[in-house]
């Protein structure tokens, strides 16, 4: 028998050229077109908690058109008295708040996931546009203050948030807060809640607008506002009756000071 013949080898695979790496994106700091800016504080502490908020929170929102005719007048009347100092609509609409959260403190609360916190205190932050971002300076016990002294706490929060000297202490415990628009010619808005806050008020312009009184039609003011409301904290008749309340005051302001 013919003797047996070795195996033959296969022959060996071409070796293969390696596997492209994809191009690495470029990092935007690199990009001509970009520039880079990083957050500061505030902006950063605002991203995490208006996520936080839009997350956890479920918002709910009431619209109410206002009828601020008596408001602005009022306010004129106030201006001469006090001059030479100065209160804006927005002091007007911040003791407006603390009045009507003092009256429905359901509204006053906040939530957590053993309990409904109700606060004893009403604490309004006011939302001050600075350079850098947002920031929400709180008038303590606005309920017990004069709308002139809310306007000069406001102004002076104000100015410091703007200078960035606000402390924390002075940005934190609000109860609910207020931001206004309106001087920027927002009609209306609906804002975030400020959390651990169970409610928002958001403040548009001041409009022209005709209207019907005794059955004419008149030139008339009216002022929108827009409550966001925490689904967990409040219902929404609790809140209406909040806002019903709200612009009850702002059309009557004379119950502001009562």
């Amino acid at each position: 028998a013919a003797p047996a013949q070795a195996p033959v080898a296969a022959p060996a695979a071409a070796p293969q050229a390696p596997a492209a790496k994809p191009a690495a994106a470029r990092p935007a700091a690199e990009d001509r077109d970009v520039e880079a800016v990083p957050l500061n504080r505030f902006r950063k502490v605002a991203a995490r908690r208006l996520t936080e908020s839009k997350q956890n929170a479920p918002h709910f929102y009431l619209n109410r058109e206002v009828d601020a005719e008596a408001l602005l007048a009022f306010r004129a009347t106030l201006n001469e008295a006090l001059a030479p100092a100065k209160v804006s609509v927005n002091d007007l609409v911040v003791k407006a708040v603390a009045t009507a959260l003092r009256e429905h403190p359901e509204v006053n609360v906040s939530y957590t996931e053993e309990n409904l916190l109700f606060h004893k205190r009403v604490h309004v932050g006011v939302a001050v546009a600075v350079p850098d971002g947002l920031v929400v300076p709180v008038v303590k016990d606005a309920d017990r203050k004069s709308v002139s002294q809310i306007g000069a706490e406001t102004r002076e929060l104000a100015g410091k948030a703007r200078d960035g000297k606000l402390s924390v202490q002075e940005m934190s415990g609000g109860t609910f807060s207020v931001s206004n628009l309106g001087m920027f010619g927002v009609d209306s808005f609906s804002a975030v809640i400020n959390p651990p806050e169970a409610a928002i008020l958001a403040v548009g312009a001041v409009r022209d607008e005709p209207v019907v009184r005794d059955g004419q039609v008149v030139p008339g003011k009216r002022m929108a506002v827009t409550l966001s409301v925490d689904h967990r904290a409040c219902d929404g008749a609790t809140a209406a009756k909040f806002l019903a309340r709200l612009a009850e005051l702002l059309q009557n302001p004379l119950l502001i000071v009562a």
